[in-house]
């Protein structure tokens, strides 16, 4: 595949109509889910994008890219309801073709707008009525036994908005591991949390059977942390370190990954030197374009998303850094490295 191409569709998007989209929430983007060359990819839908489809070929313009693309079909499980009428899709998306995803608590303590990270959407999605505020674990080990038997998922992905309590909402995914783990003995399930505060929730979580941990920083840049998430950029990056550490020992290396976004103004070679150090960690730098979804502060103040040449830059360089540490995202039990859909780390070789 050619990366300038990838770097440029998750950037440019493509024109193609998708049925399993995330119109919002608390990830990176809001694209479509297809299949590129067989490898899952999040894509922006733009009716104004260069790049078309045609028999299952991705064009620009006259020219044949190379790459097949096959849009993700709508699962099976969206068409069921819990016995109180909740959609399941109101618990848990699809993402790629096999990874089922949700946002347990669908609110945040730091969504006021002098708190809220500028590339966040969590609670659009809830005002719109597409989300339920908080999922229980019995539903969620509902909608995932479903998922796995209809629609052939084979990860799950928990993340939760922060809440107020010491531990950031950490222990509540402590139960819905449990619960899903119940319904569905050995689904590979990560957990995405904030530095919990009391370092105990992250091995009560891999004893209730999570599989990885994400622990999302999104910037090691203290100014770019400050100016971009000026809630969750006061805890202090010593927390996180320390959390980063703890989640290796107990989960080991490579089953820890954090977000770093590409485009927050991060000088790169700075974030670049900051990805190898977390891979000396044994921590995966799971590097993907900031993308201005709508409904952000980022959208609303004009911020545009970065070239795509800076991408693929940062993306090859860290992707080799993973290959000479023998870390790589198809090595991560479940998460977001492991689908790897919304970057172009996997496409480099990372």
């Amino acid at each position: 595949m050619s990366l300038d191409v990838r770097a440029d569709l998750a950037l440019r998007g493509v024109r193609v109509p998708t049925p399993v989209r995330r119109p919002a929430g608390a990830g990176p983007s809001d694209d479509g889910h297809v299949l590129l060359d067989g490898r899952n990819a999040a894509l922006p839908i733009d009716p104004a994008s260069p790049y078309a489809v045609r028999d299952g070929r991705v064009w620009l313009g006259e020219t044949d890219t190379g790459l097949s693309l096959d849009v993700v079909h709508r699962p099976r499980f969206y068409e069921l309801s819990t016995a109180d009428g909740v959609p399941y899709e109101q618990i848990a998306r699809l993402h790629g073709r096999n990874v089922l995803a949700t946002t347990v608590v669908q609110t945040c303590i730091r969504y006021a707008e002098d708190q809220r990270c500028r590339f966040c959407t969590i609670e659009e999605s809830l005002r719109a009525g597409a989300t339920v505020a908080a999922k229980t674990p019995a539903q969620l080990a509902e909608v995932a036994e479903a998922a796995v038997r209809l629609d052939g998922v084979t990860q799950m992905v928990l993340t939760t908005g922060t809440t107020a309590g010491p531990d950031r909402g950490a222990r509540n995914l402590v139960r819905c591991v449990r619960a899903i783990l119940d319904a569905v003995p050995g689904l590979p399930v990560q957990v995405q949390i904030e530095p919990p505060g009391d370092l105990r929730v992250i091995d009560d979580l891999h004893a209730a059977g999570a599989a990885s941990i994400g622990i999302h920083v999104e910037s090691l840049d203290d100014d770019v942390r400050r100016r971009w998430m000026p809630g969750k950029g006061t805890v202090p990056m010593a927390e996180y370190e320390a959390a980063w550490d703890r989640a290796v020992a107990v989960f080991g290396r490579n089953q820890v990954s954090t977000y770093l976004l590409i485009g927050l103004g991060e000088d790169p070679g700075e974030l670049v030197a900051g990805a190898a150090a977390l891979i000396e960690r044994g921590v995966y730098p799971f590097v993907v374009p900031f993308r201005p979804m709508a409904g952000t502060l980022a959208r609303r103040d004009g911020i545009t998303a970065p070239p795509p040449s800076l991408v693929r830059d940062i993306s090859e360089r860290v992707a080799k850094l993973l290959r000479d540490a023998g870390m790589l995202g198809t090595g991560q039990k479940a998460g977001c490295a492991a689908c790897g859909a919304c970057g172009v780390l996997q496409a480099a070789g990372g």
